[in-house]
């Protein structure tokens, strides 16, 4: 991990604008993404349609695979691709490479938009991150069969062993891993988006009718839109030991425990036992996975919406799924994951899908407060802002209204408490921190809304894409100045100061930024009998073309 954040956000500030270049390149939007996948050129954000990658049904295997006696070894197909996630049936890997077993090394994207050397990024490093032969390479049928073939007409088996089930390979270094929104808002929210939106049941339907049947729901993660989004039955950190995953908060074994329960987890130690067992130079041997999802860090980096815009790596697995209309855009593909997490604390999520985004019976604000950390409001300022939230709740139920408000201090809560917070909440108010992460277990609804306060001249796009892309709506606040998309600055800041514990902010402004927020909500349904329908389609220019984002 990087010795300061500050440090950390610098990288991801440069990794951002050495990027800006890619726009000009862009694909238009009448161009075949096909082709251009085809073509490997950097600005692929589209998968090709699935029968290009060789399987037009990819199924979840359901059996065990013995590849001990075959004839022809499986070919290696992509499912869905996007920079920085790729899913794929019949990955194998031998000797710490993995390969991709094919007749047609065309049909495949560039392998640094799959992968990477795993090292962390720096400003200087670009260069050692480009994955080598070590780290992916082709294999043809004919060359696997020499390399790990037996005399199957003796009864002498393959040197191919199964790795059964559906596999999350992790090739992230350990430098965020350890951070609760990296962890689960990048990683576990554009891994989910990736499998839903690449297994769900044809297109996401329109808000009118949204698709669902209530009869069949896994036991761990109901409701979902799709019955065929395949279980995570392991994953594999290529890079981390057992502790440079968890957060110190715990909040990341927390959420994987709570919405994967059946889910293995292997480490770097366990990831060399499985080189050590396929590297004898006189004995090939290799490892299949019939079906998995490899994700790096670097590879998302590669792609404009990534590493020119948002700097999120979730973006690319969103916003490809988006883009075909595999995720829907009010939040419901992420349904199982908030429902499981709120399940495990001791709630009752009453989770129903939604065709509309309604306006909620009570307005909850809750208030991250990080007066006792490291980045936090001037104390004055600090109370001010809460006496002045607090008077707007009294007087919205004075004036007969059902409004609450909760100053949280996350840090003298329960894990277990921290999301039932989070999960009744309407408006999430704070200081830009670690605790917004909350925000992806808040249930969208018409007024759902996140109000982030930064120093002024300070800005970092963690949290406003993340709650756009749950249907939900992004305030930035330097003291008594807003913005939200699509006018917030382009590019990210971090001002002296940026992390320090003298953030100013006009806590009369943010109360009646709050009150006009959800008046205007209520206008919107007096004037329209379908808002939904209209925050849905609005949403849609800031999902398509990334020229819009620029």
């Amino acid at each position: 991990m990087l010795n300061t954040v500050s440090r950390r956000d610098a990288i991801l500030l440069l990794l951002g604008a050495s990027s800006f270049y890619l726009f000009s390149a862009f694909v238009p939007e009448s161009q075949d993404p096909s082709s251009i996948f085809n073509a490997g050129q950097t600005s692929v954000l589209l998968p090709a349609p699935a029968t290009e990658y060789g399987s037009s049904a990819p199924t979840q295997a359901t059996a065990p695979v013995d590849l001990g006696l075959v004839q022809i070894f499986p070919e290696t197909t992509v499912v869905a691709h996007a920079p920085g996630w790729t899913i794929f049936q019949n990955l194998y890997m031998s000797g710490g490479a993995l390969l991709l077993l094919t007749s047609d090394p065309s049909k495949f994207p560039e392998h640094r938009f799959m992968t990477s050397t795993g090292l962390p990024g720096n400003l200087t490093n670009d260069a050692q991150r480009q994955p080598t032969a070590r780290d992916m390479a082709f294999v043809t049928p004919e060359e696997a069969r020499s390399r790990w073939g037996g005399d199957i007409s003796s009864g002498e088996r393959h040197r191919v062993r199964t790795v059964e089930g559906t596999t999350l390979l992790l090739n992230d270094p350990p430098q965020f891993l350890k951070h609760y929104f990296h962890f689960v808002a990048e990683l576990m929210f554009g891994s989910w988006a990736f499998l839903y939106g690449a297994f769900v049941d044809g297109l996401v339907h329109p808000p009118s009718s949204p698709a669902s049947d209530p009869s069949i729901e896994p036991s761990f993660t109901p409701p979902l839109l799709s019955n065929t989004t395949p279980t995570i039955d392991r994953a594999i950190f290529i890079h981390s030991d057992a502790e440079g995953w968890r957060d110190l908060p715990g909040f990341n074994a927390y959420f994987l425990r709570a919405v994967f329960p059946s889910m293995t987890v292997e480490v770097s130690i366990d990831w060399q036992d499985r080189i050590n067992a396929t590297s004898n130079p006189e004995i090939g041997r290799a490892v299949h996975f019939p079906l998995v999802l490899l994700t790096d860090r670097s590879a998302a980096f590669r792609s404009p919406i990534c590493g020119g815009y948002t700097q999120r790596t979730a973006a690319p697995a969103w916003d490809t799924m988006a883009r075909l209309g595999k995720v829907d855009l009010i939040g419901n593909w992420w349904s199982s994951m908030r429902a499981g997490l709120l399940r495990y604390a001791g709630g009752d999520p009453h989770e129903e899908l939604q065709s509309t985004l309604d306006f909620p019976q009570k307005i909850v604000i809750t208030y991250i407060n990080r007066q006792g950390t490291r980045r936090h409001l001037r104390d004055e300022d600090d109370s001010a802002l809460i006496a002045a939230v607090e008077g707007l709740v009294e007087k919205k139920n004075r004036e007969g209204r059902n409004w609450e408000f909760n100053n949280v201090h996350a840090e003298r809560l329960s894990r277990d408490e921290q999301i039932k917070y989070a999960a009744k909440t309407t408006i999430l108010l704070g200081v830009h921190g670690n605790g917004l992460t909350h925000l992806v277990f808040m249930k969208p609804n018409l007024v759902s809304a996140v109000v982030e306060i930064f120093l002024p001249g300070g800005y970092a796009r963690d949290y406003e894409w993340t709650s756009r892309s749950l249907g939900m709506t992004h305030y930035s606040v330097w003291n008594d100045t807003s913005f939200t998309h699509p006018n917030e600055p382009k590019i990210p800041g971090y001002p002296d100061g940026f992390h320090g514990p003298n953030i100013p902010v006009q806590g009369s402004f943010v109360a009646n930024l709050i009150e006009k927020h959800v008046a205007a909500r209520e206008q919107g349904i007096s004037a329209n009998n379908s808002p939904a329908h209209d925050i849905y389609n609005r949403r849609r220019s800031w999902v398509h073309p990334l020229k819009v984002h620029g």
